[in-house]
């Protein structure tokens, strides 16, 4: 088994903190600095040689496909897994299993949050991707990230040799930027609905799960204030310098 450079952007969400800006636009679409949160991701994925992507989506999401296409301006492949309404994130991948594992075979695959936004560079993962690949039971991967202040308690602990535990400290906050072993998903029954978090509890209890610090930028868009927010941000910092004086116009 090999890391085969395929990304999934969980996009189904219905965003209800959101509202009413959600009520008739789907959350992965709504813009900062310009462009859409999901683009931002998308175009960080293929700077990282991601160049096959797959979204799912319920809540509008032939909205997300009409805007996004097949990702070719993105220099990418974009595949769509449609849901009725929406699995969760467990529930999501087995759903999409069939279009990340490229001829049934099994794959590590990188999974991220289509309402993060993150400097992340996704190239640091390569390593990790391969020692996945390589292991002969299956495993997760979590990039782990300092506490925001609407989670101060964190998920797990991350110890001096990388490996993710349940209990001690200190901890951090898990930040939707993982990489996992399709194998984990081919039990669970496409259309059924299941978190995550049975899975990290099993893979911890396993010693399967891994983990990096990141302390970059990183930020959960989970408000229309957070959006609003980040907009400002953005725009201010990708705003043209101003010419000096001498050359003013």
């Amino acid at each position: 088994m090999t890391h085969a450079r395929t990304a999934m952007i969980f996009a189904a969400g219905r965003g209800e903190r959101m509202r009413p800006l959600t009520d008739t636009c789907p959350k992965p679409l709504l813009e900062a600095g310009g462009k859409p949160l999901i683009v931002w991701q998308i175009e960080r994925l293929a700077a990282a040689g991601y160049t096959r992507i797959v979204i799912n989506h319920a809540w509008l999401g032939e909205l997300i496909e009409a805007r996004l296409g097949d990702g070719s301006r993105f220099g990418v492949r974009l595949f769509y897994s449609a849901e009725h309404d929406a699995l969760e994130t467990a529930g999501g991948i087995a759903q999409a299993l069939p279009l990340l594992e490229q001829n049934g075979e099994a794959c590590v695959f990188l999974a991220v949050a289509g309402d993060v936004f993150s400097d992340f560079d996704f190239a640091r993962l390569e390593r990790a991707a391969d020692a996945l690949a390589g292991r002969d039971e299956p495993g997760m991967h979590l990039v782990m990230v300092p506490n925001p202040a609407f989670h101060p308690n964190g998920d797990f602990v991350l110890g001096d040799d990388g490996v993710l535990s349940a209990d001690g400290a200190p901890r951090y906050t898990f930040g939707s930027i993982g990489l996992y072993d399709s194998r984990m998903f081919r039990e669970l029954a496409p259309g059924t609905r299941r978190a995550l978090t049975p899975y990290y509890k099993a893979a911890i209890a396993g010693r399967c799960a891994t983990g990096e610090l990141f302390s970059g930028r990183w930020e959960n868009v989970g408000t229309v204030v957070q959006l609003a927010s980040l907009d400002k941000q953005l725009r201010v910092s990708n705003a043209p310098n101003p010419l000096p004086p001498s050359e003013s116009i």
